[in-house]
């Protein structure tokens, strides 16, 4: 895939970028090393001091930067907006909390003493996706920068200006050259990179596929790999929810980020006693949308990332239906320039369907009915990925309860499944393993390292 911008709005080529040479590539890596080296010594505070830089720095940049990534990849213009300012909370968070997360854990051995020191480990290579170019990347850099690495991000080729202005704001923030470094190169080459023994570890966040390729890559050279893969997340609608707000709620989880978004919600799972009440207002409300401009603060659904997105989720619609699923609404392209389309209703979906168990990227819900609160959970753990769940009921214990029997790394009561700089990201099953933000997140690459003291005399 060519290194450019294409602006998903009118799929027009924007700017193309020259893929980087491997002879550049090993000189950034000798200094991302050499810079290391230092940065491992510096203290917290210093460290704190560039990251709350960068995070001023966007907020300051916020209409701009925003900008690029609508041009990119068709983001609302107002949804990029909050992305920059997410992404400068996550900045600001790991500056403030790092010190308290990084401190040594005592330990009561039976003899002596004893402690924990995590200690950083070198050069970590992220590889990150086009969907929210600005918040993926922070949330690997800021964790890793504030324990002692250096990072190494090659970003998704179709968001190459996301990817310089990233690199530029450090430049800004006075970080030391080799700090934080951007590759413009392709993904198969970012594999084969897991290799380099510069490389201490390697975070990814993408396909299923990607992320088999990095793990054996990672596996092969013995480095630790965090990834964070597809979802398709359940929406559970419990006999008594609260429609209104399960509506709303609903609609907003399955078109955030034009729907392209790994935690969206995705298959809507209503009990039989309201799933008429539901289905029928949560379609009007998405068939009522405005579709258009993305930078036009009035649209509320904007085109696909690409042309190839779009071609490939009206595909698997097509599969589905030639399969036995039945078109509620949507169901095709939009008849506009771009890469748009339609909001989609799937229903009367079975095993034997492709939607049933494919992530469907963009503005396309599958829709379920289900007789019980145990078939809800049976029908929502009926899937190869693991990422989020939501449930709405106006019994929280009881959602706590379901909540306790959903295979998924993050379950959310009330509302759809989203993120902040406190709270854990990740999955389990084929969305992937390890955990991103909140103190479990800067706790990946790092060494945990054992110093033990004790007396002469004490037992072998």
């Amino acid at each position: 895939m060519s290194i450019q911008t294409v602006n998903p709005y009118t799929n027009k080529v924007v700017k193309s970028f020259e893929e980087m040479t491997d002879k550049v590539v090993d000189t950034l890596l000798e200094k991302s090393e050499k810079t290391f080296k230092e940065w491992k010594k510096t203290g917290y505070p210093e460290r704190a001091k560039l990251l709350r830089k960068v995070a001023k720095l966007m907020r300051d940049k916020k209409e701009s930067l925003a900008k690029i990534i609508t041009l990119e990849m068709g983001k609302l213009i107002a949804q990029a907006e909050g992305e920059i300012l997410l992404s400068a909370d996550i900045f600001d968070y790991y500056a403030n909390n790092s010190a308290d997360f990084l401190a040594d854990k005592h330990l009561k051995p039976e003899f002596g003493s004893a402690y924990i020191r995590f200690s950083p480990i070198g050069i970590i290579l992220g590889i990150e996706p086009w969907n929210f170019p600005f918040y993926q990347v922070a949330r690997f850099a800021a964790p890793n920068i504030m324990v002692g690495n250096t990072v190494l991000v090659k970003h998704a080729s179709m968001v190459p200006q996301c990817a310089i202005a990233i690199e530029e704001l450090f430049i800004e923030a006075g970080a030391p050259a080799g700090l934080y470094t951007n590759l413009l190169i392709s993904g198969k080459r970012a594999s084969a990179l897991v290799a380099d023994k510069r490389i201490k570890g390697v975070s990814l966040t993408g396909s299923e596929e990607a992320g088999a390729s990095i793990a054996t890559e990672a596996g092969k050279n013995l480095k630790k790999s965090v990834l964070e893969l597809g979802g398709s997340d359940a929406f559970i609608i419990l006999d008594d929810a609260n429609i209104d707000k399960a509506v709303e709620w609903g609609v907003i989880g399955r078109i955030n980020n034009n729907g392209e978004c790994c935690i969206a919600s995705k298959r809507f799972i209503a009990v039989e006693a309201i799933a008429d009440e539901f289905i029928k207002k949560f379609k009007e409300k998405l068939s009522n949308l405005v579709i258009g401009d993305p930078m036009n603060s009035k649209t509320e659904l904007g085109p696909l990332s690409s042309e190839a997105a779009a071609v490939h989720i009206a595909d698997q619609v097509k599969k589905s239906v030639d399969a036995g699923a039945k078109v509620l609404l949507g169901g095709t392209r939009s008849d506009r320039e771009g890469a748009f389309m339609q909001p989609t209703i799937l229903t009367d979906l079975n095993p034997n369907i492709p939607a049933y168990y494919e992530e469907l990227f963009g503005p396309v819900a599958s829709f379920y009915r289900v007789k019980d609160e145990q078939e809800a959970i049976d029908l929502a753990n009926d899937s190869s990925f693991g990422l989020g769940c939501s449930v709405f009921t106006q019994d929280i214990e009881r959602g706590k309860r379901v909540a306790d029997k959903i295979d998924a790394g993050m379950v959310f009561i009330n509302h759809p499944t989203w993120t902040q700089s406190d709270l854990p990201f990740g999955g389990t099953k084929g969305s992937g393993y390890g955990r991103e933000l909140s103190e479990l997140g800067i706790q990946e690459f790092v060494n945990k390292k054992l110093i033990r003291v004790s007396g002469l005399s004490d037992p072998f």
